[in-house]
């Protein structure tokens, strides 16, 4: 007997958009690709202050919130979320890289005590690989994730693969001089 389609009732990954905000471009960027080529629609901002500009304009359904920002940081946008009844709702996923180092420990002291009296979703610490990352999300908003290759699930093509390992052992001075290169291309 013919079974009814499940997924006319399920949401889409392509009907939910996702917030990505982070002062470094190039994070901002690689999440903001990760995120897209899963079928999610991306915006991006580029600190606290444009976060909150972004989800006035238009709340998302989720966001990944960098902790150490200019202008203002990741748990002063997330009070602000908080303290707005239409925008407390949205999911955050925390992704930083200053969990366990001095530079952000305060924020990530503050973040916690703030945590555990509103539920936060995820903290993630970088670096950030694709399919950690995609299955945070997909869990959070419930949705399956599209596969869109035959590929094990989760897996990078090779090429794809070796720059991200590269990437993710390379050290700040060495990934300057790659961005460098890259822009003068």
């Amino acid at each position: 007997m013919f079974a009814p389609n499940q997924e006319v009732n399920m949401t889409k990954i392509s009907d939910k958009r996702i917030l990505v905000v982070d002062d470094e471009p190039d994070v901002r960027n690689f999440l903001a690709a990760c995120i897209s080529d899963a079928g999610f629609q991306v915006d991006t901002a580029v600190d606290g202050v444009n976060a909150l500009e972004k989800v006035q304009e238009n709340p998302p359904d989720l966001m990944t919130l960098d902790m150490v920002m200019p202008r203002k940081s990741g748990i002063r946008v997330m009070r602000a979320l908080r303290e707005n009844e239409e925008w407390s709702k949205i999911p955050v996923i925390v992704i930083t890289a200053h969990a366990r180092d001095e530079f952000g420990s305060d924020d990530i002291k503050e973040f916690q005590a703030f945590a555990t009296r509103h539920r936060p979703r995820i903290t993630l610490e970088k670096p950030i690989t694709p399919p950690k990352l995609i299955k945070a999300i997909c869990d959070i908003l419930e949705v399956e994730p599209e596969s869109v290759e035959p590929q094990e699930k989760g897996a990078l093509p090779p090429d794809q693969n070796n720059i991200l390992n590269m990437l993710n052992n390379a050290d700040p001075e060495t990934l300057q001089k790659i961005k460098n290169m890259l822009k003068n291309q």
